[in-house]
């Protein structure tokens, strides 16, 4: 039997972001006023769980009101590398601005998967960075449960890299405020040397926990 190492994804609470504005890899703070919400997130996790955020602090926070909701996990591992998509100079602008710019390429986000905002990145960049996390975290904790509190854009990347999408199909996902989506992968086999994934849910919002 293969080992199994399941990946609990939360998107981060609501960004506080009274302008409005696109802020990508800004560092807003999240909105955790919510205590149901927290209490079923932290009925829904596996206890003994390795915690991983990104470097953003509504991440962060949002862990620590999970964990403040019941769930005890211990202090996170913080990867940069799965920080939302960077919009370089589209950051701190309104949607409306650079729709009026440019053809967007996606009805889904801001662009196509393969445009580079200036000084910011493609989410085709996301899908890299975002696979090269969760490949080395499989090597060093398989067998474990991680809970990782990230992002829209991350989840999406790791969706669509569990799942063998290309960037453009990954974008299509659903990925709400504080929703889980639970992946897991099997480490490698006879028949497959490299591992499977196994999709349990996708975008579960706490309602149906």
């Amino acid at each position: 039997m293969t080992q199994q190492t399941s990946w609990w994804w939360i998107r981060h609470a609501p960004a506080i972001n009274p302008s409005g504005t696109i802020y990508g890899q800004n560092d807003v703070p999240a909105d955790t006023d919510d205590p149901p919400t927290y209490a079923a997130l932290a009925r829904l996790l596996p206890a003994g769980a390795v915690l991983v955020t990104s470097n953003l602090q509504r991440t962060q926070q949002t862990a620590t009101a999970i964990g403040a909701a019941g769930l005890a996990m211990p202090a996170p591992l913080i990867e940069p590398d799965l920080a939302e998509q960077n919009f370089g100079d589209w950051q701190g602008k309104h949607r409306a601005e650079i729709f009026d710019s440019m053809d967007p390429g996606h009805p889904f986000w801001l662009a196509s998967a393969t445009t580079n905002p200036p000084g910011g990145e493609s989410f085709a960049d996301v899908v890299g960075r975002v696979s090269a996390v969760i490949n080395r975290l499989n090597a060093d904790l398989t067998g474990r449960d991680i809970i990782a509190v990230a992002h829209g854009g991350t989840i999406r990347a790791a969706i669509g890299h569990a799942l063998g999408l290309t960037p453009e199909r990954a974008l299509a996902f659903e990925v709400d405020n504080c929703s889980a989506t639970r992946i897991t992968h099997h480490g490698p086999s006879r028949h497959h040397p490299e591992g499977t994934w196994a999709v349990t849910h996708l975008n579960q919002r706490a309602a149906g926990f």
